[in-house]
């Protein structure tokens, strides 16, 4: 299927794992089974998975346009014990065991670079010498059961039924864009891809003059006559999409103005007392740390009274025509354009 990937966590009793993955973003679907036995070849039950060597495990289909790899198992070790050998929370036994598997050779580099990062985030918070060696299978998918039609969407079924992982990381807020999808270039590309003005304003927090940037008449919410192109506007630096024009007005500042980021996430918000007796709200991406501008509660009530000012030597508009094309379709009908 176009632009579907898949991988396979066993984290323990499969009813919360599945839970927790389906309520992600961009996650398409998820099945419970039965992964990687002793005999592969051997049809696993509930029953009898402990003796055949399965592990329980959950499928995950998900938008690799969307959602890194990494992402993913980033999220997966949120909710297990990585150093747990044959266990999680109060359930004991091989079947319980944690692994992710793939099933396609190209995301290995990926997955291994992310389980690296967890094992050095551990020997940091364990002041040990040595790396840390997680219980956590990383291996290739060799077989895969569903299981019985009870256990698929459980806890969707039986909301009190049990579950290992937190209720919190359960109901937790997934922000709708990941910025593991948009890294930050070196050094060295950010100077030779931008401009002068560009790169003084994403790296050293300048500011372009007033009615000399782009963008300025591309907003849908003004008075009668205001021009709308459909569209999303992305970091210059990393791409990482930031705004939408339906989000647009004209604030008469001259810079563009929106109500709001497409995600809270995207954006991070950092005190500025750059201009004395004139406290700030600066505005940066979150994916590339890139200056963007300023926030504001000047902004149209109606709207929800926030203004964000930002300056267009920051941004690159991507029509709605060429998103699928450039890489952000899974955005469309996502999102209002």
């Amino acid at each position: 299927m176009p632009h579907l990937g898949k991988l396979y966590f066993a984290g323990g009793c499969f009813w919360g794992v599945q839970r927790y993955f389906e309520r992600m973003p961009w996650v398409k679907s998820t099945r419970a089974g039965y992964a990687n036995g002793d005999d592969d070849s051997a049809t696993p039950t509930y029953e009898s998975i402990g003796a055949l060597g399965f592990a329980e495990t959950v499928e995950v289909v998900y938008d690799v346009r969307a959602l890194a790899a990494s992402t993913l198992v980033k999220r997966f070790f949120e909710i297990i014990d990585p150093l747990s050998v044959n266990r999680q929370g109060g359930d004991v036994g091989r079947q319980y065991r944690t692994g992710v598997y793939y099933d396609n050779d190209e995301q290995l580099p990926e997955l291994e670079s992310a389980f690296a990062k967890v094992a050095q985030r551990l020997q940091r918070a364990s002041g040990a010498p040595q790396s840390v060696r997680l219980a956590t299978e990383l291996e290739p998918l060799r077989s895969f059961y569903p299981a019985e039609d009870y256990h698929q969407d459980y806890l969707e079924n039986n909301p009190s039924g049990y579950c290992h992982v937190p209720l919190q990381k359960l109901n937790q807020h997934w922000a709708l864009i990941d910025s593991a999808l948009y890294p930050r270039p070196s050094e060295e590309e950010i100077a030779q891809r931008l401009s002068t003005l560009e790169y003084a304003v994403t790296q050293n927090a300048a500011t372009e003059k007033p009615f000399t940037g782009k963008y300025l008449d591309n907003y849908s919410r003004a008075e009668e006559g205001a021009r709308h192109t459909p569209g999303i506007y992305v970091d210059i630096v990393t791409g990482e999409p930031l705004f939408t024009a339906a989000d647009q007005f004209d604030a008469g500042c001259g810079w563009p103005s929106f109500a709001k980021p497409i995600d809270e996430a995207v954006l991070t918000e950092h005190s500025d007392t750059s201009i004395p007796g004139r406290p700030r709200v600066e505005i940066r991406s979150s994916a590339g740390d890139s200056h963007l501008g300023h926030v504001f509660d000047d902004g149209p009530a109606e709207l929800g009274g926030s203004r964000y000012c930002i300056n267009a030597a920051s941004l690159r508009f991507v029509p709605q025509e060429q998103m699928e094309a450039a890489g952000y379709g899974y955005l469309l009908g996502a999102i209002e354009l």
